[in-house]
């Protein structure tokens, strides 16, 4: 018996082993080029629903990692070449990450976050213009998540490419952000370590240093970097390498598919168009129109109607006259020179507003008329040259009159010499 449980456990040995080396050797094969790569060791699928905060730095609730395994997150990009080179890295070593976006940087490189995308990585948001977020309310904190999220979404081209995560820019967390993220069904990722790569001056050996020692004392975690500058990619190459030797794993966080739009509200916040009051507005308690369903089950074979007997039509009906045949092949059909074309005197009146029922405001009007507007004299009429002043810098200037351009200017030579009391 005890001869049997010895074979058992050494079968279980070699079996674990055998996973794990196959595990190895299947992300070895999936990084062609490259049989010593990093690589990512899986994807974690992070749902609004589940998580809306995640990050020891601020928040309680963590990603769900094993031991030494990390999520590496880049901010503020894309700036060329630097974005460019740090995704080139990080494709020849396989490795996945997730980006976080500014608007305006998506704005004008959208190809580059499109690359990021084709390159399998995750992309989410971090602001307009990444401003000093804890000062921002109301309609400025609206535009900054808003414009963001759209700007990344048009580089992309497809809105449900973008993933419902969001970084708030320095960490400027406040309960009036978080409340307009949640409504917005955004998870907000703030990060376990960071390498200090925003320092200027910082070596690319510091930054090394400083994310390895971290992480290490951490065991797991998110791992902030910036590929916006050349300290961080110069880093890059020697940072992967340490992850691997220390044997850390790489996870590539992703959004539940299919994601429906980024709104207020979540998806219920949509109403059907049909059961709004007025089109265009969005009303959240309107109630969706009912459609006619089936009543009960399909008839039976019985009470199927049966097919038409060819004695119910009649044939000679349908069948044309050959006599009305030949008529119409010999019919005169008017030539061009017949057709007159409409006389200028003769050419409609274009219609006025009345006829097409659109007021002034652009409602649609049914029924109305539109009354003459009333005619204004020309005594009573605006005269812009009583306004020849303008307001300049607290006080009231007169404009002076422009001097022609063929006008020439009388130099101090040229004027009469003034006599001097003596």
């Amino acid at each position: 018996m005890r001869k049997i449980r010895a074979v058992s456990a050494v079968v279980a040995a070699i079996g674990f082993v055998a996973a794990v080396s196959g595990a190895s050797s299947a992300s070895a094969e999936s990084c062609p080029g490259n049989p010593d790569a990093l690589g990512t060791s899986r994807t974690i699928v992070i749902s609004p629903q589940e998580y809306q905060r995640v990050g020891s730095m601020q928040y309680k609730q963590n990603l769900p990692l094993n031991d030494h395994e990390v999520v590496l997150t880049f901010d503020d990009g894309p700036l060329p070449p630097w974005s460019d080179r740090a995704l080139d890295i990080l494709k020849s070593q396989c490795v996945k990450v997730a980006y976080f976006i500014v608007g305006e940087m998506a704005h004008v490189y959208p190809d580059v976050v499109r690359r990021e995308y084709e390159a399998g990585d995750t992309i989410g948001t971090h602001s307009m213009t990444h401003p000093i977020f804890q000062r921002l309310t109301g309609d400025k904190l609206a535009y900054q998540i808003d414009a963001g999220i759209a700007s990344v979404e048009a580089a992309l081209g497809d809105p449900n490419e973008l993933a419902p995560f969001f970084r708030i820019p320095g960490f400027g967390r406040s309960d009036i952000i978080e409340k307009a993220l949640a409504d917005r069904s955004l998870v907000v990722f703030s990060t376990d370590v960071t390498a200090d790569d925003w320092f200027r001056h910082i070596s690319p050996a510091q930054i090394v240093q400083r994310a390895m020692s971290r992480l290490d004392k951490r065991g797991r975690g998110i791992l902030l970097l910036h590929d916006i500058h050349p300290w961080t990619v110069a880093a890059l190459p020697e940072l992967l390498k340490q992850l691997k030797e220390h044997g850390y794993h790489v996870v590539q966080v992703v959004p539940p598919a299919p994601r429906g739009p980024l709104i207020a509200g979540g998806p219920g916040a949509w109403a059907r168009a049909a059961a709004m009051p007025l089109p265009g507005l969005i009303d959240v308690g309107a109630v969706s129109p009912t459609w006619p369903q089936a009543n009960g089950e399909p008839g039976s074979a019985s009470e199927a109607l049966a097919a038409p007997d060819a004695a119910a039509f009649d044939v000679a009906r349908t069948l044309p006259d050959a006599a009305d045949t030949d008529a119409a092949a010999t019919a005169k059909w008017p030539q061009l020179a017949d057709v007159t074309p409409p006389n200028v005197e003769s050419d409609l009146a274009v219609p006025g507003l009345a006829e097409l029922g659109v007021s002034l405001r652009g409602h649609t009007l049914v029924a109305t008329e539109i009354k003459e507007l009333p005619q204004v004299a020309s005594h009573e009429r605006f005269d812009h040259g009583r306004f020849r002043r303008v307001h300049y810098h607290g006080r009231m200037r007169e404009h002076r009159p422009l001097r022609r351009a063929g006008s020439a200017r009388r130099h101090r030579a040229d004027a009469q010499p003034r006599s001097h009391s003596a």
